[in-house]
């Protein structure tokens, strides 16, 4: 279904979804190379995402690959956002200098963090057929 719309509207879905990740990002995580690192890692991974799906010889073009990495992106930032406290206060402290062994995460943001791209991941699937 979402796969049938014109490239120039699932091109404004990976860039609205691109978007929505990167602010997220650079307002989580102080500092300014977030505000070059995160559009340029997102256009990276679109872009891998876009010659994986034009080099597959079964159903999965770009544009289902476009639907993905919108639903994907969105879901990752969706999925960060219970942790985004500790992802402030580790980034703090990274940038202050202070340097620890381990970076200690809850069980709970991890699963907070993998359910929601999963289950935009599936979908995403189920909306490009």
């Amino acid at each position: 279904m979402l796969a049938s719309l014109p490239i120039a509207y699932l091109l404004l879905m990976a860039a609205a979804a691109t978007f929505v990740f990167c602010f997220a990002m650079t307002k989580w995580i102080p500092g300014r190379r977030g505000k070059t690192v995160f559009p340029l890692v997102s256009i990276g991974c679109c872009l891998g995402m876009i010659l994986v799906g034009r080099l597959q010889f079964a159903h999965g073009g770009p544009q289902h690959m476009l639907v993905l990495y919108s639903f994907s992106w969105i879901g990752l930032t969706v999925g960060l956002f219970p942790s985004r406290k500790l992802i402030h206060k580790y980034a703090t402290e990274i940038n202050q200098g202070v340097k620890r062994e381990k970076y200690p995460v809850p069980v709970r943001y991890q699963f907070a963090a993998v359910i929601p791209v999963i289950v935009m991941a599936f979908l995403a699937y189920a909306l490009s057929q």
